[in-house]
């Protein structure tokens, strides 16, 4: 008998038990707060994401529940150098520790390395896959070349260029010279 695993209902704890996986391909539209970050574009590439469970001895000896997930997608975006189109690959691959409650996960994100997660019976994998694209966003899209060559200069051919301005403290400068 095969179980179906729903990546908006996954219950961690037997998904980690039994070192489950989960991959598949979903639709750039059912990422909302992704959507903004396309320049406008109604053209949002496919997101393809994999999942694994597994169990790790933590401090103590026990097992930990975690998870290890990966996610590619293309967006297009604005490169802040030409202002035209471009298409970012963004991706990312991280691995999350479950503990019981909301207050142990606060309490140990502050004093460990790794992302401590609250474990559910109904996890959101896709939102925590849509977080982690967003954190991986660059903060300054850019072609490797721009399709067009960049104007880096602005000349107006109407610039004329003012005469030396006096500093009007150089008057003042002269009066703390000593006198002889």
């Amino acid at each position: 008998m095969t179980v179906e695993l729903n990546p908006r209902r996954l219950a961690i704890a037997p998904f980690t038990q039994t070192a489950a996986r989960l991959s598949g391909t979903r639709s750039g539209s059912e990422f909302g707060r992704l959507l903004p970050e396309a320049a406008g574009s109604p053209r949002v590439g496919e997101v393809f994401f994999e999942a694994f469970g597994l169990l790790r001895p933590n401090a103590q000896g026990a097992m930990s529940p975690w998870i290890g997930l990966a996610a590619h997608t293309t967006l297009p975006m604005v490169c802040q150098r030409c202002l035209e189109p471009v298409d970012v690959d963004i991706d990312f691959s991280r691995e999350f520790r479950f503990v019981a409650t909301e207050a142990q996960a606060e309490l140990e994100d502050d004093q460990s390395e790794e992302d401590v997660l609250v474990s559910a019976a109904d996890f959101d994998l896709l939102a925590l896959v849509e977080d982690e694209l967003l954190m991986a966003l660059p903060p300054s899209p850019k072609h490797q070349q721009c399709p067009h060559p960049v104007k880096l200069a602005v000349a107006d051919k109407d610039f004329v260029v003012a005469e030396e301005v006096v500093n009007p403290f150089a008057v003042l400068g002269q009066l703390k010279t000593p006198k002889a």
